[in-house]
């Protein structure tokens, strides 16, 4: 009787998150744009319909990578310099380096912040490369580990250097995704077994530049400040976060209801994108936040499962890495609607309204998915595992 009983794997448990949240991210971006107008008869906004759009492309490619075998990615090249990963690597860079020069009809300027590339109809969004890039090389590197990682400058040394690379093009004009990717690379490098005094060598100077970063741009400065007294200058720094707030306070736990949210009607910024979390707690209340995040904290589980069933060294960095990025994220995301940190341009994974960052973190959760789906004893026998291997694999080996 127990075996006709279906249980739901980790892949499916990945797969309902994230349809969850992209279903969620169509109901709040088109309930965030709506006016109030005449016509009480149920349209789609303009805004809504194009978020639907990227919902659907973002779920084939979740699908379509889901079925790709991952370890093509670990295989491919006859070496590291020939890796999919690193021309993946390289062409973020050059992206990046791209959206920061004044190109007519190439980069796009956006409040006064060049973080777009315009690719005919296609928008892409430069630092959202680079960060999953950086992803998917650390896990790459990580699992093959082409150079000793135990040698400071030799093994530890050359393999920040591409993620600093990254991090110097993307903080020059985006600040939060480039603190994101600094720290995703580092629970990556301890989850990778770098050395403790490696890391502890590094992380001072990273702090410094950070704060050098943060306190040499003025309206970086403003930030800071606002967020120790809001209501200090409530007409200008300090008004995002004090809407934000109001919008949680109004929502209580059961919320106003989808569509009768007050403060999207002009009064908070952003709220289709940076805030709009904010906007679920008011009209879903208590109930949708937890909604909310119990749906990222599946995906975590599922990354944490595929560790624990101990399967290939990429596979594990892979689903870590990802899970990570994307957990990193809503927590920055969240908290600054919760105006527990300062406000970062960082959008809510899945859910804020967004073309390629959609589409491109739909394909890393799909990479994700491909590794669920793997037999783990199968997906052991083609790579050697330094971090993740199991006791079987030796004699599996040397058999």
């Amino acid at each position: 009787m127990t075996d006709s009983i279906y249980r739901l794997r980790h892949r499916d448990i990945l797969c309902v998150c994230t349809l969850s949240l992209l279903c969620l991210g169509v109901l709040m971006v088109h309930s965030a744009t709506m006016r109030v107008t005449h016509n009480t008869a149920w349209h789609w906004s303009a805004e809504g319909t194009k978020q639907l759009i990227f919902a659907l492309v973002s779920l084939g490619v979740f699908f379509a990578l889901g079925r790709m075998d991952y370890t093509r990615l670990a295989t491919a090249g006859s070496s590291w310099r020939r890796s999919p990963i690193t021309c993946l690597l390289i062409a973020a860079a050059a992206v990046c380096v791209l959206v920061l020069l004044p190109i007519p009809y190439l980069s796009m300027q956006v409040n006064g912040a060049r973080r777009w590339l315009r690719l005919g109809p296609i928008q892409l969004q430069a630092s959202e490369l680079a960060k999953w890039a950086t992803v998917l090389f650390l896990a790459y590197w990580l699992s093959n580990r082409p150079v000793d990682l135990n040698k400071f400058f030799r093994g530890f040394v050359p393999t920040l250097i591409p993620v600093g690379v990254l991090c110097l093009l993307v903080v020059i004009q985006d600040f939060g995704t480039a603190a994101l990717i600094a720290v995703c690379a580092l629970t990556m490098l301890i989850a990778g077994r770098a050395r403790a005094w490696h890391l502890l060598i590094v992380i001072p100077p990273a702090l410094v530049a950070g704060f050098w970063f943060v306190h040499h741009t003025p309206y970086r400065w403003r930030r800071m400040t606002a967020f120790i007294d809001p209501y200090a200058s409530p007409d200008r720094e300090g008004y995002h976060m004090i809407q934000s707030l109001l919008s949680f306070s109004t929502g209580g736990v059961t919320g106003k209801g989808l569509g009768n949210g007050i403060q999207k009607l002009g009064y908070l910024p952003e709220d289709t994108t940076d805030f709009i979390f904010a906007v679920i707690c008011e009209e879903l209340g208590l109930f949708g936040a937890i909604f909310t995040i119990a749906m990222y904290l599946g995906i975590v589980f599922v990354a944490w499962q595929i560790i624990r069933q101990k399967r290939d060294s990429f596979g594990c960095m892979l689903a870590f890495g990802v899970a990570s990025m994307l957990s990193l994220q809503a927590v920055i995301n969240i908290a600054v609607a919760t105006v527990s940190v300062p406000t970062k341009g960082l959008s809510l994974p899945l859910v804020s309204a967004g073309g390629s960052g959609l589409v491109i973190t739909a394909a890393a959760l799909g990479l994700m998915y491909s590794v669920a789906c793997r037999d783990p004893e199968e997906a052991a026998e083609w790579i050697d595992a330094p971090q993740f291997t199991t006791p079987s694999a030796p004699a599996r080996a040397a058999a």
